[in-house]
């Protein structure tokens, strides 16, 4: 633990078994929002995604920073994971070593398995990914607030559950990017699909424009991002 936040090196370890990691405030730590359940950050479900992972590494950065202030009790617990789909972000594909898209092998209701050859392929049962099934044990341990994974694609921002539009609409604040109630076509297997319809948790999508300047993600999104931390959401 350093500066109030604790690192698992080794939270949880990808299908080929490289590590992955997790960061979270030390709910020991004084502050005003300790027993509240924490807000939890995703980055990395697609590998051939940079800004997702980026923008994760960003946020980080500045929470660690933070950290070292008087004000680091004025946050809401937090829980970040970097990039989930570690060998995917190594290899610079949307898929783990498996071929799976992580984001389709959520156990939801509607879950259907696909051609083995489709980077969306959902994989030969639910959750059959050990990165999905560490995620689906946090979130089920856990309980968070509000559930944020990190990607790109066209930029907006996309809300599965009615509670979750607020924060969406505060992360428009420095890019005013269109906030959707669903991306435009079906998600079966998705953590937003699972999050929201099986957890009642609600999730929010960031889509950043791809192939961005990664060093323009983190300002498209800290000012949001700030204000839900410190509580600045109804």
């Amino acid at each position: 633990m350093q500066n109030g936040i604790i690192h698992q090196k080794f939270w949880s370890r990808s299908a080929e078994g490289l590590p992955i990691a997790l960061y979270r405030k030390d709910n020991n730590s004084p502050s005003r929002f300790r027993d509240k359940k924490p807000l939890l950050f995703v980055g990395g479900m697609h590998g051939d995604e940079p800004e997702g992972v980026r923008l994760a590494q960003d946020l980080l950065q500045w929470l660690t920073l933070e950290a070292s202030t008087e004000s680091s009790s004025d946050y809401w617990p937090w829980i970040l994971i970097p990039c989930l789909n570690v060998e995917g972000f190594q290899n610079k594909q949307r898929t783990n070593s498996r071929g799976v898209d992580l984001n389709r092998n959520f156990p939801t209701a509607d879950w259907t398995q696909s051609p083995q050859r489709d980077r969306y392929y959902t994989g030969p049962a639910p959750a059959s990914e050990p990165e999905v099934k560490s995620l689906v044990s946090l979130i089920s341990a856990e309980q968070p607030r509000v559930i944020f994974h990190f990607h790109s694609w066209n930029p907006c921002l996309i809300y599965t559950g009615d509670p979750g539009k607020n924060f969406a609409e505060t992360l428009t604040v420095g890019n005013n990017y269109p906030v959707k109630a669903e991306i435009g076509y079906p998600t079966p297997g998705s953590l937003g699909e699972w999050g929201w319809h099986s957890m009642k948790t609600p999730v929010i999508c960031i889509e950043e424009q791809e192939h961005s300047d990664l060093d323009q993600v983190w300002p498209h999104f800290s000012a949001g991002l700030k204000k839900i931390l410190q509580g600045e959401v109804s």
